[in-house]
């Protein structure tokens, strides 16, 4: 007999300094890999106020020319930092400890084979409107992407670029049904925001999500009484870097599959594709993909391992639905439909790994609004807001 459990997950904008350190980190690895498609990154991000650390090994043609901080610069703006909500991303102070020059001799083509052990985690369920990720994860996430869409669209509620969101989803025994209970979000915001007005809208926009997001996935309601937190525990205008120090590879469970699933290997953002903490989750959700898709599985967890000297990921094990293991001959069929090497990772598209450091990088990537509102535009905007 299966008792009812209460299924929480937790997301924060981009706004938030680790998620800060975490784009930083990841927009060099893109540039990097535009100079080099075997380009070798490994680095880490620490930043605090206006200061940005930045350490470690960029190996590529061109590395010493790159300009870290116009790539810092460019990531606190996107983020929304500006005037009003500092650091002014121009003033940003970055500072670095950096191995840089092209790769050594052979380097290049030693990048196919591992120069680290890692165990890594894939998962996959067949829930739909899920994106294939645990329900509870899938649906903070959503709620996170609104909210940031909100922020967009509607500078004159003066929401500030850091927030962060926690959702408490009640399973049924069995966990064929799901009831959202609670939100609870901390919002940053200016001094002079419209309080009442910014409350409803927030309010208002995330019950709508929740309601579209349960309305897409069978077996989800919206409890009719939930209950919805917005800053509990008072004003929060201090946010962001000021607020907080942030680092490259601290939010963990929001990057992957939210508490509910290990994580496995390491930190994904600040490391080049060839990487096997990087390469390893991509293939293991490949891998429960599959699993989920070909075997029929309601829900796949994968683990591979690589060693250093390896070329490609070992199949630890493989389990559906209650940890119960995938005979071979299902893991055999499988694992002959998906590459298991490094080098099928390395050599794929880029594509935006920023904006998959700041939304995850197992699901579709939100296309948002970034555009930097001056203050006489946020001004005139919120003479022109019609009161909810």
């Amino acid at each position: 007999m299966h008792a009812e459990l209460i299924r929480t997950a937790e997301f924060v904008l981009p706004g938030h300094p680790d998620k800060l350190a975490d784009a930083i980190a990841d927009a060099i690895v893109k540039h990097a890999m535009r100079l080099e498609r075997r380009a070798l990154v490994g680095v880490e991000v620490a930043l605090h106020r206006d200061a940005v650390f930045i350490d470690g090994r960029v190996a590529c043609e061109g590395a010493e020319q790159i300009d870290f901080a116009r790539i810092a610069s460019g990531i606190y703006g996107s983020a929304g930092y500006d005037k009003r909500f500092t650091p002014v991303p121009e003033l940003v102070n970055v500072s670095t400890d950096l191995c840089l020059g092209p790769l050594w001799p052979g380097e290049a083509e030693f990048r196919e084979v591992a120069d680290d052990q890692s165990i890594v985690t894939g998962y996959a369920c067949s829930t739909p409107g899920t994106e294939m990720l645990p329900v509870e994860h899938a649906l903070v996430r959503r709620l996170a992407i609104r909210l940031s869409k909100l922020r967009h669209e509607q500078p004159q509620l003066l929401l500030g670029p850091d927030a962060k969101l926690i959702v408490l989803v009640r399973e049924a025994a069995g966990g064929a049904s799901w009831t959202l209970e609670h939100i609870s979000v901390s919002q940053q915001h200016a001094a002079d925001w419209q309080a009442v007005r910014a409350r409803r809208m927030i309010d208002r926009h995330l019950r709508d999500e929740a309601s579209a997001f349960a309305a897409c996935v069978p077996g989800m309601r919206v409890s009719p009484d939930l209950h919805l937190q917005l800053n509990d525990a008072g004003d929060f205008v201090e946010g962001g870097p000021h607020g907080d120090n942030g680092l490259s590879g601290k939010k963990l469970v929001c990057d992957f599959y939210g508490p509910r699933v290990p994580i496995g290997g390491g930190a994904m953002s600040g490391k080049d594709l060839w990487k096997a903490d990087r390469a390893g989750p991509l293939i293991a959700r490949n891998l429960a993909i599959a699993g989920v898709q070909r075997l029929g599985l309601a829900e796949c967890t994968v683990t591979l391992v690589i060693c250093p000297g390896d070329r490609a990921f070992r199949v630890a094990s493989v389990v559906g639905p209650h940890g119960v293991a995938v005979p071979a001959e299902a893991v055999q069929l499988i694992e002959g439909l998906v590459d298991l090497r490094l080098a099928s990772q390395g050599g794929a598209k880029i594509g935006s790994l920023v904006n998959r450091a700041r939304w995850g990088h197992f699901a579709e990537v939100p296309e948002l609004n970034t555009t930097r509102f001056t203050r006489r535009q946020r001004e005139a905007r919120r003479k022109e807001a019609v009161h909810v």
